[in-house]
């Protein structure tokens, strides 16, 4: 007779329904006929940290114990946990490094779905913790593993992610329970009982065929799968390349085609070929793996297809967007959804579609408006994008896309892709250490409004003042200090400093309008006047 309890250890985040899965899992034991017991430990709200279920089995049918009770343990014993359940990757890790799972006796299934920490959320750069590196944890420290993404198929079936779980332990075959021991419990649950059974049903069929794991470790960690996935693109095109660049290319190029059409993206496979050219001159035996022709191939695409009123309007009314509100709210076929949009375009939008002499005029008349004490002028409005009107106002939008090519952000844009290509192909030419530093100045080029600008901006003064320095070296490590510090601090100062280190100028300090106000009646000194800048 087997006398050792069957262990496991649920981490599920808050509201994922973890508690709910914990009371599932010791009602399928009782309806199974086996003893069981559950404890959980409170984590922090919500992903900054998670609560823990620890659940365990004795495998013998309590009709077979003569009355003896089975002795629990309340708590998880490192490197005696028999599997690990967990709904989000990066928790399966955290578990992991806690030392509970065991590689020659832990079964670990876990979901490829990430919830990035705060942390990760407020990094200027990309501050996302790899993927690749957490599934090969998972893959180290297991004896067998499932990897599939629990929150794509808990919307799919339009249920919780609770339901996706027990499901994958039942056809993991961890425990003693036939599949209708399960299905009987989770059916007594009343409303929302044939949702969770359809999650069930499908986590159950992909855990039982492991097919989803291997899949999905293919397709993250190995060139060959990647491959596989990779739009597929014409092979002469591909031939302009090394092996190296054809994923980031292939990505660049169909955003662009997607973007302003193919001649737009022939520009792209003109620019990029430049930087490849100008990489095999400085580093002929590729040594360095053609880096800095794949990073401009990334960066590059990227500020190509910058966000402006007509890609909003596009992506906005895709059918693929409307697919996804659908699942996410959980629309069902007799439920009435509708979705409202809100923008606030202002100067800076329809000025960015007119050519540059009328764009000029329009944003002179805003910049009196605000020097006269008004606010910036915009336009807001609320788009019902479920109604015949609001789709064709989104539609109509999108279409203008020709037009793009002829306003004033287009050639601004253009003006300060070529200055930042330039700096690159100089760079690479002088150095190729150089060349790739600026080439990873890409990153600064990021989000929109404001914080686009302050982008750009820093990129721009990085060329002029750090990029063309005396000796190569000493020019590529300011560069690199100076984007780290930009990446660093939002707010500038350290870039400033850095700045200043090289011996660079900092940053100009621009002018911001005072807007000058009275003071409400009632809050003393009607008379008083206060000024706030804008």
């Amino acid at each position: 007779m087997n006398t050792q309890s069957i262990t496991l250890l649920v981490g599920a985040l808050g509201g994922e329904g973890g508690g709910v899965l914990t009371e599932w899992l010791v009602e399928t034991a009782r309806h199974a006929g086996y003893a069981a017991q559950a404890t959980s430990i409170p984590g922090v709200a919500q992903r900054t940290g998670a609560t823990t279920y620890y659940f365990e089995v004795f495998p013998v049918p309590m009709a077979q114990l003569a009355g003896k009770r089975p002795v629990f343990s309340l708590n998880p014993v490192p490197g005696a946990l028999d599997a690990l359940l967990s709904s989000e990757l990066l928790e399966t890790a955290r578990q992991i490094t806690n030392g509970l799972p065991s590689p020659d006796r832990t079964l670990v299934i876990t979901s490829s779905a990430r919830a990035l920490t705060t942390m990760e959320r407020m990094q200027m750069g990309d501050g996302r913790v790899g993927s690749a590196d957490l599934l090969k944890l998972v893959q180290q420290f297991s004896r067998t593993h499932h990897v599939f993404d629990m929150n794509a198929v808990a919307k799919e079936a339009g249920t919780v992610v609770s339901a996706v779980m027990l499901g994958a332990i039942a056809g993991s075959g961890l425990f003693p329970f036939a599949r209708e021991d399960y299905e009987a419990v989770v059916k007594a649950g009343g409303k929302g009982a044939e949702a969770s059974l359809r999650g069930f049903a499908k986590a159950f069929d992909i855990v039982a065929r492991g097919r989803q794991q291997s899949e999905f470790l293919a397709q993250v960690m190995t060139p060959e799968a990647k491959a596989a996935t990779r739009p597929q693109l014409e092979p002469s095109l591909l031939a302009l390349f090394p092996p190296p660049v054809h994923e980031l290319f292939s990505l660049g190029y169909q955003r662009l085609l997607d973007y302003q059409g193919k001649a737009y993206a022939d520009l792209y496979v003109k620019r990029l070929q430049s930087v490849l050219a100008a990489e095999r001159d400085a580093d002929p035996q590729g040594a360095h793996g053609f880096a800095i022709t794949t990073e401009m191939a990334r960066w590059l695409a990227l500020w190509m297809a910058f966000d402006d009123i007509v890609r909003v309007a596009d992506l906005k009314s895709r059918a693929s967007r409307w697919t996804r509100v659908q699942g996410e709210v959980k629309a069902g076929d007799d439920d009435l959804l509708k979705v409202y949009d809100h923008f606030k375009p202002g100067v800076p939008e329809f000025a960015a579609m007119l050519p540059a002499g009328l764009a000029g005029k329009l944003v002179a008349w805003d910049r009196k408006r605000v020097a006269k004490g008004k606010q910036p002028w915009a336009l807001p409005l609320k788009i019902g994008t479920h109604s015949v009107f609001g789709m064709i106002a989104l539609r109509t939008l999108a279409s203008t896309r020709w037009l793009r090519p002829h306003g004033s952000r287009f050639a601004l844009e253009q003006k300060m892709i070529e200055q930042w290509l330039q700096g690159v192909l100089q760079g690479t030419q002088r150095l190729w250490d150089l060349g790739h530093e600026i080439a990873l100045c890409g990153r600064l080029i990021k989000g929109y409004g404001s914080t686009n600008e302050r982008g750009k901006d820093n990129l721009l003064h990085v060329l002029e003042h750090l990029a063309k320095g005396g000796v190569p070296a000493e020019a590529a490590a300011a560069v690199k200090a100076a984007r780290e510090a930009a990446l660093a601090d939002d707010a500038g100062k350290a870039l400033d400093a850095t700045l200043v280190q090289h011996g660079a100028p900092p940053r100009p300090v621009k002018a911001v309008p005072i807007r000058w106000v009275r003071k409400p009646r009632g809050l003393g000194g009607a008379d008083e006047t206060q000024f706030k800048t804008n």
